[in-house]
């Protein structure tokens, strides 16, 4: 059994998604280069990235399940990365503006007898918003933290025409519905039982006479 589980990451939006699970876990932050190999594709820096993740924490974890992730908007053959600043989110949405956007989303579970790994993708295409649009959006919502410069759980989504997706949490970050099933057969129940209280005695639930 394993000692712990640890997100490779201390993005608070992953977090809060690994939150969802009802899990007890740790989080730690890998330190690696992140830059594109040449040549690149962004579904191969995705996986590369989300299993290089995990491996630098496997190194002083030896017992734990990692859990990493790495997320890779591509437009146009193009890699977006997080633009850092509020004027270079507004570059890069109005690069985006009225197109196609393929968001890949890598996930790694590292376990040292039996890791697992996918690639969640998401297509967003945008509408063709405004110049004041993009100005509204950046003063209510600073998302140059993320790449794509919106956040789709938030007013982000008012940018949107269509969102196409296997997998809505893969776009904010951590795809739940694939670790769900790589937890899983790892021996983790998800929903994890409750734990019991000790010294209860729990009454048994009254009958009730009434229809629901």
């Amino acid at each position: 059994m394993y000692k712990k589980v640890i997100l490779a990451s201390e993005s608070p939006y992953k977090k809060n998604l690994l939150k969802r699970l009802r899990l007890t876990f740790d989080s730690l932050s890998p330190h690696v280069d992140e830059s594109p190999l040449p040549a690149e594709t962004g579904q191969g820096l995705a996986s590369r990235l989300a299993k290089k993740k995990a491996e630098h924490i496997a190194q002083t974890q030896d017992n734990a399940l990692i859990i990493s992730s790495d997320q890779v908007p591509v437009v146009n053959d193009q890699i977006l990365h997080k633009p850092g600043s509020k004027s270079a989110a507004k570059e890069q949405l109005l690069k985006i503006r009225g197109k196609a956007v393929f968001f890949y989303t890598a996930i790694y579970l590292w376990d040292k007898h039996n890791s697992k790994s996918t690639v969640d993708t998401t297509e967003v295409v945008f509408r063709s918003f405004s110049n004041q649009e993009i100005n509204l959006y950046l003063d209510h919502e600073p998302a140059w933290d993320c790449a794509g410069a919106f956040k789709s759980e938030g007013l982000g989504i008012s940018l949107c025409e269509t969102i196409k997706t296997s997998d809505p949490t893969g776009l904010i970050g951590l795809p739940l519905i694939a670790l769900v099933n790589f937890l899983r057969e790892h021996g983790i129940q998800i929903p994890p039982p409750q734990e019991k209280r000790s010294g209860s005695n729990p009454k048994s639930p009254r009958q009730s006479s009434g229809k629901r």
